[in-house]
């Protein structure tokens, strides 16, 4: 018996140890999928409308905590954990759409989850109780830190009969909600429970801790020990990098760690240099951030700047970078750790962060890689890193262009202040433009990073494999011109066998935008069992421009009869490629949350929906694919019920009685309606 246990043990301890934190040698970047009051801009939709895009250059995108918060939330104001997951980004079934897209296409996606804190319900110390799978999970007042908002929520237990828990806080005390103690075995469990929930029915990858300094580190390692996360890094917010240090080894559970952090020391030793311009302090500095620490690198996640840092507003203007954006990006992808990108400069500065991927990933960077300081001058104010990857190196030059490359080197990408070179050993072809959509007519150059010299290199613009018998040879340096939609894939060519390969894929847009209509339609609420009064559209566009004023939007009576069935509807006109319509359904109430539905989204084209059940909002089915083709239907349908038959010509002759004709009476198109398309109708079923 003995011998069988240990054997089992043996066994299972592969598995016993996957929870460390954050994988070693991890090569993947991070997507910081929203910013501040991104509401519009990051719903969930939006965000897996992009997934092809993303995928090829992140393997994690971190979204907002996702579930109801009872209000227009970025979900740090958490509320619920189980049961409602319609919040201020989209429906859950919209977030399960988009986690399971993207891991379709290789990317995880990362909760936000937000423990340190919780919103509660009717008063200071009562929180939702909520049924999950047969298990009712319910936080009490007793799982309230007992010196919860410096003792104000004592005082208020206190007068109101209430007990807290006997314990203080753990770690800091924040005043904002109700801070809960990580002691009590209630909350431990249904943390664990959540937790779980998040990969094992959500479908997470991994999860971002907030505020981590509020509780004590152990209670981190605790609960991703008892799920076994792959992915976990803690916002542990503060410069000092021993600090940060300190925590991520208070998350060891058997001695081992069972998270990352954030790398704020590497921040702020980034926005000092860029802010100041000048990048030789980064030669001075005590502290380089976690990434430059041999036994920490693997768990240090970098970042730049993040939805607490950025500039809002005047009055919110918080510590943001403010200059030197992409040069900040290119350094840090320069570097060891796993970098995450912030949302508001992926989509300001694309083009360059995504070249700047991709030499990361062609020299084979990895969170564990060797790096260190090549040359810096105070002199002329220039600071140069080199990384050592699975593949190559990648120099970043930062600063004044006075430092020469080596010629061992080929410079793949340059800007204000950064020069980022491949070393000539990672043998593979560039390109001087990445994947993405154009307008127009393109050019691009084709480079060779090749200690051969001469190095030819050969493409192809059908995506087929370039070979030395397939694709156009050409000499280093050569530009081609590309006008349509292409996959262009080009290789090195030397001594007759092509390698390092690379591919990128071209959307060209070569036609003016014109402008057309849709027509939103809604199944007719009115009717049983929904009963509602009167139909509104609050409808507002891609850049958030109300239309037909404030709450309630516009009452809505124009009908029409698709397929048999009654629908509302209303037209809009689409005025540009990335334009879009987005609507909240509802009974014309007077306050925003009273008789409505849930928000829908990203609309660019025809719709159909359905007003169906009722839980805090109205949820919302789209039924497009199922009423679509009526409108596409041949002239003769007059009624629109999928059918042309005699009821057609009924409703051609009372358009002619009652003087009221339409479009669709118009069937044989000669401008008028009358008895002459009665007899098309007629000719049509007499045909049919």
């Amino acid at each position: 018996m003995k011998k069988i246990f240990t054997t089992a043990l043996v066994m299972l301890m592969p598995l016993l140890t996957l929870a460390q934190g954050w994988p070693a040698n991890y090569d993947g970047v991070m997507l910081q999928g929203f910013y501040w009051d991104s509401f519009n801009e990051t719903r969930w939709p939006k965000l897996e409308s992009q997934a092809d895009e993303l995928s090829e250059f992140f393997k994690l995108v971190w979204i907002p905590q996702s579930a109801n918060c009872g209000g227009t939330s970025m979900g740090y104001d958490d509320l619920y954990w189980f049961t409602n997951y319609n919040s201020s980004f989209g429906s859950e079934s919209q977030l399960r759409s988009m986690i399971n897209t993207f891991k379709s296409k290789g990317i995880g996606t990362i909760a936000d989850v937000v423990i340190n804190h919780r919103k509660t319900i009717n008063d200071w110390v009562t929180f939702p109780s909520e049924t999950y799978k047969g298990v009712t999970y319910n936080m009490l007042s007793t799982d309230i830190c007992r010196n919860d908002d410096g003792g104000a929520t004592l005082n208020w237990a206190n007068q109101n009969g209430k007990s807290l828990s006997p314990n203080n806080d753990t770690g800091e005390d924040w005043g904002g909600m109700r801070d809960l103690d990580h002691r009590s075995t209630n909350v431990q469990d249904i943390v664990k429970a959540y937790v779980k929930m998040l990969l094992d029915d959500l479908g997470y990858a991994g999860f971002r801790y907030d505020m981590v300094k509020g509780y004590s580190a152990y209670y981190t390692g605790m609960y991703n020990s008892s799920c076994d996360v792959q992915f976990s890094v803690g916002e542990y917010w503060d410069g000092n990098e021993g600090v940060v240090k300190g925590w991520i080894d208070g998350t060891k559970v058997n001695g081992v760690v069972q998270s990352a952090a954030f790398d704020f020391p590497f921040r702020y030793v980034i926005r000092d240099a860029v802010n100041n311009n000048r990048w030789t302090s980064l030669a001075s500095s005590s502290s380089k951030g976690l990434n430059m620490a041999s036994n920490y690198k693997r768990y240090s996640v970098t970042f730049v700047e993040n939805h607490d840092t950025q500039y809002r507003d005047a009055n919110n203007q918080n510590d943001p970078i403010r200059n030197n954006i992409e040069a900040a990006n290119a350094f840090m992808l320069a570097m060891p750790g796993t970098p995450c990108i912030f949302l508001k400069h992926w989509m300001d500065y694309k083009e360059s962060i995504k070249q700047m991927i991709y030499a990361r990933q062609l020299a084979g960077i990895t969170n564990t890689s060797t790096s260190f300081n090549q040359a810096n001058s105070p002199t002329v104010n220039y600071y140069v890193q080199r990384t050592i990857g699975t593949r190559g190196s990648l120099m970043a030059a930062m600063g004044s262009e006075s430092y020469a490359i080596p010629a061992t080197y080929v410079i793949v990408a340059s800007g204000t202040n950064y020069r980022l070179a491949l070393s000539k050993d990672t043998e593979t072809a560039w390109v001087s433009k990445p994947s993405g959509d154009y307008e127009g007519t393109i050019t691009v150059k084709l480079t060779a990073v090749s200690q051969t010299d001469g190095a030819q290199l050969v493409y192809t613009l059908d995506g087929s494999t370039p070979s030395a018998s397939n694709g156009t040879r050409v000499a280093d340096g050569s530009t081609i011109t590309i006008n349509k939609a292409t996959t262009l894939k080009v290789g090195l060519l030397i001594g007759g066998a092509v390698s390092g390969v690379i591919t990128r894929h071209y959307e060209i847009d070569n036609a003016s935008f014109e402008p057309y209509e849709i027509t939103v339609y809604l199944k007719d609420p009115t009717a049983a069992p929904n009963n509602w009064p009167r139909v509104n559209y609050y409808t507002w566009d891609s850049s958030d421009r109300q239309f037909n004023g404030n709450w309630p939007g516009q009452t809505i009576t124009e009908t029409k009869v698709v397929g048999g069935v009654k629908f509302y509807c209303h037209t809009y006109q689409i005025t540009g490629k990335d334009y879009y319509m987005n609507f909240v359904f509802n009974q014309g109430g007077t306050t925003a949350g009273e008789h409505q539905t849930e928000d829908v989204t990203y609309i660019n084209k025809t719709s159909f929906f359905e007003v169906t059940t009722q839980t805090n909002k109205y949820q919302v089915k789209n039924i497009t694919a199922e009423f679509l083709p009526y409108l596409e239907k041949v002239a003769g349908d007059v009624n629109g019920d999928g059918e042309v038959s005699i009821s057609d010509i009924n409703a051609i002759i009372d358009m002619i009685l009652s003087g009221n004709p339409s479009d669709a009476g118009d069937v044989n198109g000669d401008g008028e309606v009358g008895i002459s398309d009665v007899n098309a109708v007629i000719d049509m079923i007499l045909k049919a």
